[in-house]
């Protein structure tokens, strides 16, 4: 995750820095939270496609957002927008994650098949937060982002692929 106190730091205090950090990801856990039951009702109201379309709106959010931090500096004001962003794309692809399973397992292995959701989501946080972090520490903050963003456009492109069929 982007590490904001050292981006906020340069121009501010620790203390400040901390503050608007937690302010930060105080509004990109409001976002998500707001996003999840609508995100919910219209991958309900879609039908059979619409935990698909919501999850493809959520990676889009992110694939915009990790474009925005990759290109953004440490003003607050640049910030906030892809950390509402971001919490948007968690609060719809969590939400549609779940509804899919939910309607597309069978009914026997439908509790494995949420075990295998998570599992899958874990390993690949733990991969992409390592990858990202390498390229951040290596390379630049923008790597990072650039290296996420293009993850996300590449799951947009299999979420047309298999919209289409």
């Amino acid at each position: 995750m982007l590490r904001t106190t050292e981006l906020l730091t340069p121009d501010h205090g620790t203390k400040t820095a901390t503050t608007l950090a937690l302010g930060l990801y105080t509004a990109y856990n409001v976002a998500a939270a707001v996003a999840s039951v609508p995100a919910g009702r219209l991958a309900d109201r879609l039908g059979v496609r619409g935990p698909l379309l919501v999850l493809t709106a959520g990676v889009a959010a992110f694939a915009v957002s990790y474009d925005l931090f990759a290109v953004s500096g440490a003003a607050i004001a640049f910030l906030a927008i892809p950390f509402v962003l971001a919490g948007v794309g968690i609060g719809a692809v969590e939400t549609a994650q779940h509804s899919a399973v939910a309607a597309l397992a069978p009914q026997d292995p439908r509790g494995s098949a949420f075990g295998l959701l998570a599992t899958r989501q874990s390993l690949g946080n733990l991969a992409a937060s390592a990858v990202a972090g390498i390229l951040w520490t290596a390379l630049s903050p923008t790597a990072a982002f650039a290296y996420l963003a293009a993850w996300m456009v590449l799951a947009l492109a299999g979420f047309a692929f298999t919209a289409r069929g």
